[in-house]
């Protein structure tokens, strides 16, 4: 029996499509972006491994997480609490440890392709990566032989009960089987991954880490469909916003007739369109309306110090020296000064005035 999704186009998909896409096209082609694009992702990458372990049930604060990330490859959990001094269960150290892997395993992927990429064995070593030293390594990218049931990590009360694991196998391989499909690459990127972390979700292969799992995958196979919108957005965020509503959301797959996902792609997409329309925001802000990429005619690189010099320029029209010296207290006059020769040698501002009276603006 062939899998094949149920679900209709409402005016509101299309609505939450439209904006994902008219964000998608400024931010794929926003100027300034390579200097601050770095810290976008170390932002997204952070907010992606605390919700996504959160909404699991994981203790650690965002601030906890994110120190975890900015160790990059250290692995061991009683180094990671030696380093950052934090004060925790092993597990939940070992949680945002892997789920920090998993993002990095998949940015790892240059230029990802869909055929090579969206298959059974990238789904096991996801897997793999998200449970790493939690549980028994029998299980570790391995389908489950026992029946779950999921619980909802704030209530504790049971959310649903996933097919039997005799099944899992076949349910597997019809829903890849469709997803290699010409029918399945006829819908919409967007569509494919929130049907995906549904249908992962639903199986549940694994004894756990199956959200997280879904979750991964789904965005994965957004990056190998150019639907990485340079990597800055993280969905987790908002599906931690409200815990009952996500799980609400997908159970409204099962509680409808003819497991109709609807609803469930209209919350999917909604919450996107939201994270996708925050990063339009941020990008628009410094890019100035596109003007400077008109101006320049290419994309500038700037340091992080000429980031938040720019944002300066963004909130007030005329800027001195003395405004620049409030908002980077920590740096030198002569080093603020030279990030502003160079922001004019760029073309990105122009200087006004001379000696004491010089001020300075974003060119027009």
């Amino acid at each position: 029996m062939m899998f094949e999704p149920n679900f209709s186009i409402t005016n509101n998909l299309l609505t939450y499509i439209a904006s994902i896409e008219s964000a998608k096209a400024i931010i794929d082609h926003s100027p300034l972006v390579p200097a601050w694009e770095a810290k976008f992702r170390d932002d997204a990458l952070s907010r992606t491994v605390h919700y996504g372990t959160k909404i699991e049930g994981n203790d650690l604060t965002e601030e906890q997480a994110q120190q975890v990330v900015r160790l990059g490859t250290v692995i061991d959990t009683k180094e990671v609490q030696q380093k950052t001094g934090i004060i925790a269960r092993e597990r939940d150290v070992q949680e945002v440890i892997n789920y920090r892997n998993v993002v990095a395993w998949i940015d790892r992927q240059k230029n990802p392709q869909f055929k090579q990429l969206i298959n059974v064995n990238t789904l096991k070593t996801l897997h793999r990566l998200t449970v790493d030293k939690v549980i028994d390594e029998k299980y570790i990218g391995t389908y489950r032989d026992k029946q779950v049931i999921v619980k909802s990590a704030e209530g504790g009360g049971v959310v649903f009960r996933p097919p039997v694991s005799v099944e899992i196998p076949y349910l597997i391989d019809e829903f890849f089987t469709w997803l290699q499909s010409r029918e399945a690459q006829r819908v919409h990127p967007i569509f494919l991954a929130a049907i995906t972390h549904y249908q992962l979700v639903y199986i549940h292969p694994f004894i756990e880490g199956n959200g997280r799992t879904a979750r991964a995958f789904a965005t994965l196979q957004l990056y190998t469909q150019d639907y990485d919108f340079k990597r800055f957005f993280s969905i987790e965020k908002y599906f931690d916003s409200d815990v009952q509503a996500y799980y609400q959301a997908l159970l409204s797959v099962q509680q409808s007739d003819g497991h109709d996902m609807t609803y469930w792609l209209e919350y999917f997409c909604y919450g996107l369109a939201l994270e996708i329309d925050k990063i339009q925001q941020q990008v628009l802000k410094l890019s100035k309306d596109l003007k400077l990429k008109k101006q320049l005619g290419r994309q500038v690189a700037l340091s992080e110090r000429q980031i938040i010099l720019l944002e300066l320029f963004q909130q007030q029209e005329i800027v001195s020296s003395e405004d620049a010296q409030q908002v980077l207290p920590q740096v030198s006059v002569d080093t603020i000064l030279r990030d502003i020769k160079d922001l004019i040698e760029k073309g990105v501002i122009e200087k006004q005035g001379v000696t004491k009276g010089v001020t300075y603006r974003l060119r027009e």
